[in-house]
């Protein structure tokens, strides 16, 4: 009688055994939780014999998982995360401003630049016609009634 061999195909496949690994470690790390005080990548790669490396390279949902539970609330890293989490929404805002800030820096530069020139134009213009005019001060005589008042 021929003896059949049962074949774990995901075994066969290293990134299968280490998925499942993986799987079987995130669900122990999830179901320790709550007493255990730290759950984070280092925990989850000791124990499924897996290198960071390949975990970030090749096994990104379980990241997500690992991250997703991190973010419960009363995780000792959910609390860690949050003001983590605010900074970068404030970074990501004060970029904003500051591409409008440069916008608006330039705007006004631009402004400065055209105003100048058309100063530094009607400078000009001015002094022209000054010389066509040849403006000198001239006197102007004052009335008699003013000269010998009555």
């Amino acid at each position: 009688m021929p003896v059949k061999l049962h074949v774990n195909r995901s075994l066969s496949n290293p990134r299968g055994a280490a998925h499942a690994r993986l799987t079987s470690a995130l669900a122990a790390l999830t179901n320790e939780a709550p007493k255990l005080t730290r759950m984070t990548v280092t925990e989850l790669c000791r124990r499924a014999g897996v290198s960071r490396n390949s975990l970030y390279r090749y096994h990104a949902p379980i990241l997500a998982a690992l991250r997703q539970n991190q973010r419960r609330p009363g995780h000792e890293r959910a609390k860690a995360l949050r003001p983590a989490e605010q900074h970068r929404r404030d970074n990501i805002d004060l970029h904003r401003r500051l591409a409008k800030l440069a916008g608006l820096v330039d705007h006004y530069f631009t402004a400065y630049r055209e105003t100048a020139a058309l100063l530094e134009r009607r400078e000009r213009e001015l002094g022209e016609l000054r010389a066509k005019l040849a403006s000198r001060p001239t006197v102007v005589p004052l009335p008699a009634s003013v000269r010998n008042p009555p």
